[in-house]
């Protein structure tokens, strides 16, 4: 019975097989961009060749608002206000690594806290949120006031965290109305938080979020909580995904 049963599957393989051999190849239309090459850096948290380094740990010249920030060891450490990136992003890849303070002190939203903003308003959420309980969608990796993460891969005070971003910026009709939502995706220490999560507007805490028009780019900015937060290795990609115009009719040959 066994012997049965085999011969329609090698039968079916050996015809699947014949027509690869015999020159038939699915070919979808699309005539493609020639990929561009980017070198990546020499480590995994390394800069890639095309990233606009915000932030290498000697100075602050690419933001502004940084006048009271200070910095110690090759790490920025929160101040007076929050600072803006002088550049502008749409889609784009974002790493930023965070420490928060030790010894700790505080409890809840009063420890570590500080915040990533794309574009300069939707915030995805710093905290110190090792061991420290507060509101669900206002912890570490939380799209503040919107959801919280998948799970909480924080590491313990003073040791360095993680963010890695993949950022959709929103679309806008022409007459202000809403075209596509904000999306997100973020590891957290490489481990995935949140996965092309849909934003529902701005982040803030006291209204709920709404959209309203803005432009197709915005700066990255970090909050000041009245935490010293430290930040280092923060860089930046513009994304544009692969380009390609349909030639002709998807076909075989």
């Amino acid at each position: 019975m066994r012997r049965l049963l085999l011969v329609p599957a090698l039968l079916l393989f050996s015809f699947s097989f014949a027509g690869v051999v015999d020159g038939e190849e699915y070919l979808n239309g699309i005539t493609w961009t020639p990929t561009p090459i980017v070198a990546p850096g020499a480590t995994d948290d390394a800069p890639p060749a095309d990233a606009v380094v915000l932030f290498d740990g000697t100075d602050f010249s690419h933001w502004n608002g940084a006048e009271s920030w200070t910095i110690e060891d090759g790490a920025a450490v929160v101040g007076k206000r929050q600072i803006t990136s002088k550049e502008e992003f749409g889609d784009c890849q974002v790493h930023v690594e965070w420490s928060a303070p030790l010894p700790a002190k505080g409890k809840g939203q009063g420890r570590g806290n500080s915040g990533i903003f794309l574009m300069g308003r939707y915030e995805l959420q710093v905290l110190d949120s090792y061991d420290n309980e507060t509101y669900f969608d206002g912890q570490a990796g939380a799209i503040y006031k919107q959801t919280p993460p998948a799970v909480n891969a924080m590491r313990p005070p003073g040791e360095w965290n993680t963010y890695d971003i993949a950022w959709t910026a929103p679309r806008f009709n022409e007459d202000g109305t809403l075209k596509s939502p904000a999306a997100i995706t973020v590891l957290h220490n490489g481990v995935l938080i949140q996965n092309n999560f849909q934003l529902k507007g701005d982040t803030p805490f006291n209204r709920a979020p709404e959209y309203k028009a803005h432009g197709e780019k915005g700066p990255i900015s970090i909050q000041d909580h009245n935490n010293p937060v430290r930040f280092r290795n923060i860089w930046v990609r513009e994304f544009k995904a692969a380009q390609g115009e349909a030639t002709e009719a998807p076909h075989l040959r």
